[in-house]
């Protein structure tokens, strides 16, 4: 069957600002999403971890008539099972142990406008039959309470799993299926993608490049990139833009640069690799037990130093643009602020602000 075009499915600027690429593949996920963004059809998005789900979600709200309510986004893997129910329905004063106020659940943040789940093929079992009865009665009840409260609210949900295999194993409803997957959109990965590494490059450096600390890549780390599998797809590629922003300002991305972003270094290279980390990052403090040490070279590369020496420099170069702010530099390494305190005794590093 040949999917036919609205004429009049115009791609608006958050579209194209969202959804950067000129391959055919993303150019069919920009066509379908001005072609869905106008209705109020649910929207299945799926794709690989990484491919940019959310982004096709963001966009479908901003050229919708909700764009001016809110988006709200739910990673339905990431919330633990016994909270996942208060967090999207609510729940009343006293309905648990802990409950000591009344609560909105997301549904409700998001009336008016969108609610994304994320990694929908994740959800519990019996969750998903209280989020079909939701969307069968577009109505919440919070936990603990009895009057149900109607929602005006648009559900985008995605997910990286084979849902069709999830159902075979009935691992996932086929009756919420169909209520999610009225109008699906398939993302593809950035391998199945490679004409748009480059503008998904020149999109990151913008995003993340100082004013007068501009990098650039040489012609050859460039072909690299794009030869490259990507197996984290857009998510991998920004993180590496960004790792270069941070390590390299103002300097030249060549071969040796590119071997050390992908995390390729030999062994036998170790001389230049410490060169390139002396030019791109503050020293480190004073070397104590906890510190990561120096290898012998000639021998077999040593992945679990090469990260801590990797994860060591970062959090020292995040605290010294965060001025010590613990907090602050945990946001720039998109890590949690308890998980960072725990590596930073790991490595004994003491945040003196600048």
């Amino acid at each position: 069957m040949t999917l036919a075009w609205k004429p009049d499915a115009i791609e608006g600027r958050a579209v194209r600002e969202l959804l950067i690429g000129e391959s055919a593949p993303i150019r069919v996920v920009r066509r379908l999403v001005c072609q869905v963004a106008s209705t109020a059809a649910s929207v299945l998005i799926t794709g690989p971890s990484g491919s940019g789900k959310e982004m096709v979600a963001r966009a479908i709200h901003a050229e919708s008539n909700r764009a001016s309510g809110p988006f709200v986004a739910v990673n339905c893997g990431a919330i633990p099972r016994d909270l996942l129910e208060s967090e999207l329905f609510g729940h009343e004063k006293g309905a648990f142990t802990g409950a000591v106020s009344q609560m909105r659940g997301r549904f409700e943040d998001a009336n008016g406008g969108t609610l994304f789940l994320d990694e929908i093929g994740d959800m519990p079992a019996d969750m998903q039959v209280k989020l079909l009865r939701v969307l069968e009665d577009r109505s919440v009840t919070r936990v603990g309470g009895r009057a149900p409260i109607r929602i005006d609210t648009r559900i985008i949900s995605a997910t990286h799993r084979d849902i069709g295999t999830a159902i075979e194993d009935q691992k996932f409803r086929e009756d919420l299926y169909y209520r999610l997957a009225v109008f699906p959109v398939h993302l593809p990965a950035l391998a199945e993608r490679r004409d748009d590494v480059p503008l998904l490059i020149d999109h990151f450096l913008r995003l993340f490049a100082e004013p007068g600390r501009e990098i650039t890549l040489s012609p050859a780390a460039l072909d690299e990139l794009c030869a490259y599998r990507w197996p984290g797809n857009v998510r991998e590629l920004r993180n590496i833009i960004e790792r270069a922003v941070i390590l390299f300002p103002g300097g030249v991305i060549g071969p040796d640069e590119m071997a050390l972003l992908l995390r390729r270094a030999p062994a036998e290279k170790r001389d230049e690799r410490e060169a390139l980390w002396a030019s791109a990052s503050p020293p480190p403090p004073p070397a104590r037990p906890e510190t990561p040490k120096e290898k012998p070279m000639g021998g077999p590369i040593d992945l679990k130093w090469m990260v801590a020496e990797f994860e060591h420099r970062h959090i020292v170069d995040a605290l010294r643009r965060c001025n010590g702010v613990v907090a602050d530099a945990a946001r720039h390494l998109s890590l949690q602020r308890t998980t960072l305190i725990e590596k930073m005794k790991k490595y004994g590093i003491v945040p003196n602000p600048v």
